[in-house]
């Protein structure tokens, strides 16, 4: 049995200059979501490289933005095209959030993609610590912050 789920999928919702970009980057993550775990994580280190780490702010506009013209990103099942696009966008501004990827701590298995911000899950429902992180590509500043 399938459970119903109500998308937010309004692409007129952002003005058209700004909606081709948002395709572009829709699509080159939906290209980047077939990709081994490696291989996106090589991708996003590059891409990162010169980026200001993203506010809570800036990633959840982003994020919004890419649900509101992406049907494919707003679904439950959509997380890791809806996290890269998020990555993305954010880094067309000169932003980098955290991106991450883990699993729920408690059975069953379920993997689940997302974007963090100052240390905070952008745009989830679940409480902290519901998933365990696996794997985050973060911004260069943040890592020589943290001495990692």
């Amino acid at each position: 049995m399938t459970t119903p789920e109500a998308i937010y999928h309004h692409p007129r919702s952002v003005p058209l200059r700004r909606r081709i970009p948002v395709r572009l980057v829709v699509g080159a993550a939906r290209l980047l979501a077939t990709q081994r775990p490696r291989r996106i994580r090589a991708v996003l280190e590059w891409l990162r490289r010169g980026a200001r780490p993203a506010t809570v702010e800036q990633a959840q506009a982003a994020r919004d933005t890419v649900v509101a013209i992406s049907l494919a990103c707003g679904g439950r099942e959509g997380c890791l095209p809806r996290s890269l696009a998020t990555t993305l966008l954010c880094r067309l501004h000169g932003q980098w959030p955290t991106w991450c990827v883990g699993a729920r701590n408690l059975p069953p298995f379920g993997a689940h993609a997302w974007v963090e911000a100052d240390g905070v899950a952008v745009g989830e429902d679940y409480p902290p610590g519901y998933f365990r992180t696996l794997l985050t590509v973060e911004s260069l500043s943040h890592e020589a912050e943290s001495g990692s």
